[in-house]
This record gives C-alpha cells, structure tokens and sequence, in this order.
C-alpha cells in the first residue's frame, strides 16, 4: 500500500455519497506499500479501507481481482469482501483513478513472525487454497518467468548501482531457473504476495488475508514458496529461521499439503520466488519517485534469501 493519488475531503464526501456506508469522520492515508494509494476511512458506521489503483494494475484485472476476494469472503475466509454501492457496484472511479471501498478487517500484521504465527500462516494459505478449487477466473502471472526476463532487462547493468555484480548474479540465476523451472506441477489460483504484512493477526489467530493485487494462475506450490522466502526470514535476509520453515510445512499440511511432485520442486520454487522480489525491488529502487509517500524496500534481502537457496 502507498499514497500517489491525493484525494481531497469534498471528493472523498462525495464518493461515500454513493454507499449505505454513514457520512465521513476521517481519512488517513497509508504509506506501507508499493503498488496503489490506500487510505484507512472512518464513517459514522466503520471502517474500510479505500483503494486507488495506480498505473501499474491494469484495470481490466481489477475485476478479477474484485471477484476473487468475494468468493474467498463467501467461503467464510478472512478476506476483505469489497463493498457494492448502492447499484450494486464495486469497482469505481476516484480523482481519475478505478477505485474501491473495501472492508476493514481487525487485527496487526507482523514484523518477526513467531513460529505460532507462521503455522498459522501455513494452514490460512492451505485453507485459501482448497476455497479456491472452484474459482474458475483465470489470470496470467505477468511475473513469471518471462516477466523476470523483462524486470531484468529494464534494470540491465544499472542493477550494479545497487550492490557490485548483481546484474551478473540475476542473468546467472534466469538461466538457471529456464532450464529447470517445474511447469508440470499442478496450476491453481494464488496469491502470489502473502508476506508477513498482508496478513493480519490477533494473538497467534489470523484475522485477515489482505493485498491480493498480484493474484493470479501459476504453480500452486510457489504460493508456499513465497510465504517461506518471506516468513521464514529475518528481514533483512542475513538469518534463515529452521524452526519458522517447519512451522509453515506443518500448517500447510494440516489443510492442504504438498504432493511428492510439489515437494521435490520446492527447492526451485523457492529460488523462483527470491528472484521475483529481489528484480521488482530492484526495480522500485531504481525507479520510484523521489516524492512518492513510499518506503522502498531492499533488494539486497532477497539477495541474501537467494543466496540460501542456491547453497542448498
């Protein structure tokens, strides 16, 4: 989440005009993140959270996006269900923007995960999973791994201003995932970000799955493979935690599980999965506006993930 589209207190009134949803007590803008402008608002009935979607989500995705987090919320899991106006409308527009008021879930998400959390993680992703056998909408992952290819071409040699080296480290690690990317492993619906803060918690209980813009159809198995790159972890990627890893398998196995095939793989998922994180925070360093009410985040962490990976 992020703030690139300002919106004023006349307009916002006027969009919450729309909704059986009360009249306006506060807005606040919300600086995590890096792909749209979110504000957390307050009415006189509750809170939601509204989110201006930003050049880089296409908006013909957003109704897929939009439809995906309904099921999911349908099916009883803990996902912000996107509220409709009074037409019966989700998807708006906002300061020239798509737009969206969203339901606002409790709990905090966190910065050091427990291995309690993470068991919890592990079997909220499974129970996701098994919801979304009959999700029928299909997505492209635009980051796979002809996407990795493109990130690593528009970053190019400017990748060394970073840290020496790397851009030679990221074409090493491309070549190798073309050769033995695993793309018979069965293909469902993920999430494709579920890090530590797009999952919210209350004591060891997880009280919300949140931020499914990178959503789409890919290996089922590299959803957990991103979960254990970015639970498993210290933050700045330097410490691997054995005991958070165990706990994730074991949460994950406890509502869903990973066949003999997925397993094997996992390896090669996983370094799949450092690699995406470690050329769009490339990327972002290299690219976001100075301006911009946004923390970038370091590539150099998942540098150091990777680095895991590749010695096992």
């Amino acid at each position: 989440m992020a703030v690139y589209t300002q919106v004023p207190a006349e307009a916002l009134d006027s969009f919450l005009s729309r909704y059986d949803v009360g009249t306006l007590v506060s807005a606040k803008g919300i600086a995590e993140g890096v792909e749209n402008s979110n504000f957390l608002v307050e009415t006189t009935q509750a809170r939601f959270i509204l989110t201006l979607y930003e050049k880089r989500v296409s908006e013909a995705d957003l109704p897929y996006f939009l439809a995906l987090k309904t099921h999911l919320a349908d099916r009883g899991l803990p996902v912000p269900r996107p509220i409709v106006d009074r037409e019966g409308r989700a998807l708006q527009t906002l300061q020239g923007r798509p737009a969206c008021l969203i339901e606002f879930l409790p709990g905090v998400s966190l910065g050091e995960p427990t291995p309690a959390h993470c068991r919890a993680a592990g079997e909220a992703m499974g129970q996701m999973h098994a919801a979304l056998r009959d999700f029928d909408q299909v997505r492209e992952n635009a980051l796979n791994l002809a996407g990795w290819q493109r990130l690593a071409e528009a970053c190019g040699a400017r990748a060394d201003e970073i840290a020496p080296g790397l851009a030679a480290t990221i074409a090493e690690e491309l070549a190798f995932l073309e050769t033995n990317w695993p793309l018979d492993l069965p293909h469902s619906t993920i999430h494709a970000d579920l890090f530590p803060d797009n999952v919210l918690v209350r004591g060891t209980k997880v009280t919300g799955l949140i931020d499914f813009y990178f959503a789409c159809t890919d290996i089922r198995a590299y959803d957990l493979a991103v979960l254990h790159t970015s639970w498993a972890f210290s933050g700045d990627g330097a410490t691997h935690f054995a005991d958070r890893a165990a706990a994730l398998d074991a949460g994950y196995a406890a509502s869903h599980g990973l066949s003999a095939d997925e397993a094997a793989a996992f390896n090669i998922l996983a370094r799949g999965a450092c690699l995406r994180f470690l050329l769009t925070r490339t990327y972002d360093w290299l690219n976001t506006p100075a301006d911009a009410l946004v923390t970038r985040k370091d590539p150099l962490a998942y540098l150091r993930r990777l680095a895991h990976y590749r010695a096992a």
